[in-house]
């Protein structure tokens, strides 16, 4: 417990220091296949209330370098494409308090709800569960002398955020997302869950 509280410790004063990180040069299997096939990938959509549907085939999202640089900001780009991390208290949804939903912003697939966003203290948005665990992959991610665990979008490998074990009830989980990395809806249907 001791070390992985130092390693949150390090990934907070990281964050803090300044935004970026190492490009990853690893392609995903969807970018490197030669085939015309199109990959498709398992994923849950939410209806006009922000309740998950049924699992449903999507076709997975996958674009050139050029093509996200032409449709992302600078720094979205540098954050979900070149698994960046922006600087804690900066981004623009760590205190947000509205109902809603929160989307990926290279796909638009929707990853989070408010009434599962707390304040964890961190400086960056953070939740304790997905909306359909099938929206999101994780990955080892070793990079700076860490062990962490990465989070990506399962329909276009945007780089989200991380997601550690220190969060609150029900699921102990703590997925610390980028603002860069999300858009967001304004849904009355949800309640917000930071401000209770």
């Amino acid at each position: 417990m001791i070390g992985f509280k130092l390693m949150a410790a390090t990934a907070l004063a990281a964050g803090v220091a300044g935004c970026g990180a190492e490009p990853q040069s690893t392609p995903t299997a969807a970018q490197t296949s030669n085939s015309n096939q199109v990959a498709m990938v398992q994923v849950r959509f939410l209806d006009d209330k922000g309740l998950p549907g049924p699992v449903v085939s999507s076709p997975k999202v996958v674009k050139t370098d050029a093509e996200w640089a032409k449709q992302l900001t600078k720094e979205q780009y540098q954050i979900a494409r070149n698994k960046g991390t922006e600087a804690a208290f900066c981004g623009a949804f760590y205190d947000q308090h509205k109902p809603g939903i929160y989307y990926c912003v290279c796909c638009g697939l929707p990853l989070f709800t408010s009434e599962a966003k707390f304040d964890s203290g961190t400086g960056w948005p953070s939740f304790f569960q997905p909306v359909a665990k099938e929206n999101v992959l994780s990955h080892a991610d070793h990079s700076y002398g860490m062990n962490r665990v990465e989070v990506l979008c399962a329909r276009c490998d945007a780089h989200l955020g991380h997601v550690f074990d220190d969060g609150p009830r029900p699921t102990g989980l703590r997925f610390c997302m980028n603002s860069a990395s999300l858009t967001f809806k304004e849904n009355q249907n949800l309640k917000d869950a930071t401000s209770h």
